[in-house]
């Protein structure tokens, strides 16, 4: 069996790479997180592309390819913290093309796909969704409910949107409170299984950045006349870290193979791999932090834009431990209740 990306695949993996190493640099990303702002020129130039669309069908103005090919366009955005609505912008195409009616996709697809339509979700707590990336700037919002079964889809109009204070400086958060809107009676959670494994791979990309920052860091580093890394407590930490990002990449790619191709898995190794992704996401940032040493805890540290962003990212739709707890659930070995005291 071939494992390997397809030619298509590698070229997209390539192109993005290579645009997002010389358009979505620190610097870039230090600017626009200083300000509150996005690179709208570079999000014009990701939808000229077509990735906005990259999943949705060619009826809806989409490249019709799968969740492989957003997933690596996800590890790409992780791994340069791209400041971007592409993440909220995708997970409104996903939840749309898998519950929206004709008439909701007709409606909403193609300007999510061109990227001159943006879209987003939330989760309603208490009547609200608290916290809804990039709501401030979205045309349309569709909104989970508590348990994630059952959705709705409002104009951002209708809508009262409140920008928030979020850890994550290179996103925009808010939070939304909307009566009515039409009901998605399709299959919301086949479209929030793909957001799960989309922000995996963001986690992914993310965790492979640090890593690669810790062991560039290690490598130039002297102390005692000794390049730090060749001391076992500061290698064995890179070593740890690249077994999770492995292991995250592992666990996210195969979930995104089984959106397509067994489809009837997908719930399982969704949240398989958001509960890695978020956990190593974390431990791999703070490892290195920690190998950075006192320079990494300063504000003038690229680092803390990777650390704040696998935090957040780790507890966007579920932390590990609801995923962890739904993969047991899933598996048939849900926790049983504690027994009634004697």
């Amino acid at each position: 069996m071939n494992f390997d990306f397809t030619d298509d695949q590698h070229s997209i993996k390539r192109t993005a790479s290579e645009l997002l190493a010389s358009r979505s640099t620190f610097a870039r990303v230090r600017e626009h997180a200083e300000a509150g702002t996005y690179d709208q020129d570079l999000w014009k130039e990701l939808a000229g592309l077509g990735w906005a669309g990259i999943f949705i069908d060619e009826a809806y103005g989409g490249q019709d390819l799968g969740t492989v090919e957003l997933v690596i366009l996800m590890e790409e955005l992780g791994f340069a913290a791209t400041p971007s609505p592409f993440l909220s912008n995708a997970a409104a195409g996903l939840i749309l093309t898998h519950a929206g009616s004709d008439e909701q996709r007709e409606r909403w697809l193609p300007g999510i796909a061109s990227g001159e339509a943006l879209g987003t979700v939330g989760v309603r707590s208490n009547g609200g969704a608290p916290v809804v990336p990039d709501a401030a700037a979205a045309d349309v919002i569709v909104l989970l409910d508590g348990e994630g079964a059952g959705a709705s889809v409002v104009e951002a109009s209708a809508a009262t949107i409140e920008p928030r204070a979020a850890l994550d400086p290179t996103r925009r958060f808010a939070s939304v409170e909307a009566d009515g809107g039409e009901a998605l009676e399709g299959d919301v959670g086949a479209g929030l299984d793909r957001i799960e494994t989309a922000l995996a791979a963001e986690l992914t990309g993310v965790a492979q950045r640090a890593l690669d920052m810790a062991v560039e860091y290690a490598r130039e580093r002297t102390q005692f006349g000794r390049p730090i890394g060749a001391y076992q407590a500061v290698s064995h930490a890179c070593a740890q870290m690249l077994l999770e990002v492995e292991g995250a990449r592992a666990a996210t790619y195969y979930a995104a193979w089984t959106a397509e191709a067994e489809p009837e898995t997908l719930s399982l190794a969704a949240s398989m791999a958001k509960a890695y992704s978020a956990d190593a996401g974390w431990r791999v940032t703070a490892s290195s932090l920690q190998v950075h040493g006192g320079i990494g805890f300063t504000w003038e540290h690229d680092l803390q834009f990777l650390l704040k962003r696998a935090k957040s990212d780790g507890h966007l739709f579920g932390d590990a431990r609801f995923h962890r707890d739904r993969v047991a659930d899933l598996s048939g070995l849900g926790r049983e209740p504690a027994p009634a005291p004697a």
